[in-house]
């Protein structure tokens, strides 16, 4: 006899999107990503630069997904318009990664020179991630108003799942960047994750549409 496994809980799902949406936007070459790889490589300050850069995307999750949260209850045709938006962002984010899919390139980081002191490498770090404009375009607007339309019971679960993406993205490239070295520097690496990230981005597009035509 054949049981039925059992349907993921809403809280696993939300937890989910939140990663798979939050991995799709922070995977891109970048110079953010460039300089972890670089201290991961050299084994410079590695567990400060990649706790500072994993707790600063928190951070901003949680502020974008709270301020949007209490701003889109106060107004309904703002969530529908913001996921309308979100839907639009995502599929032409996806359609562009598609593209990038089919090129050729590769993320490559300098290890020559001195290295870095502590406060140095934090502060490095602390201007590739905070004066970088796309990551409040993406991670407080786009991450947040999404974040914000889950249930108030779930919102918790939606920013632990993409803030886990940080965690596990730049504990990657840090701790593992002489093993993944020589994997980042091969062009079909790349190709085949853009590819991935994509059809993540669309799929989540499509869910976005849904939720925008069964709010009407």
């Amino acid at each position: 006899m054949i049981t039925a496994l059992p349907a993921p809980s809403p809280a696993f799902s939300v937890s989910l999107q939140g990663m798979a949406l939050s991995f799709g936007l922070i995977v891109a070459i970048g110079a953010q990503n460039a300089f972890v790889l670089r201290q991961g490589l050299r084994r410079e300050h590695v567990g400060s630069v990649v706790l500072f850069c994993a707790v600063a995307d928190a951070l901003l999750i949680t502020a974008g997904v709270m301020g949007m949260a209490q701003a889109l209850g106060e107004s309904p045709g703002l969530a529908r318009a913001l996921a309308a938006v979100g839907a639009i962002f995502l599929a032409i984010y996806g359609w562009r990664a598609l593209r990038r899919a089919r090129e050729s390139h590769q993320l490559s980081t300098r290890t020559s020179g001195e290295g870095l002191g502590r406060s140095a490498a934090l502060a490095q770090a602390a201007a590739f991630t905070l004066l970088n404009p796309h990551v409040y375009l993406d991670t407080v607007l786009l991450v947040g108003s999404i974040g914000a339309q889950q249930p108030a019971a779930l919102r918790g679960w939606f920013v632990a799942g993409a803030s886990s993406a940080s965690v596990l993205w730049f504990g990657l490239l840090g701790f593992g960047a002489r093993w993944l070295a020589p994997w980042f520097a091969r062009p079909k690496a790349w190709q085949a994750l853009d590819a991935l990230i994509g059809i993540t981005m669309l799929a989540l597009s499509l869910m976005l549409v849904w939720r925008v035509v069964g709010n009407f």
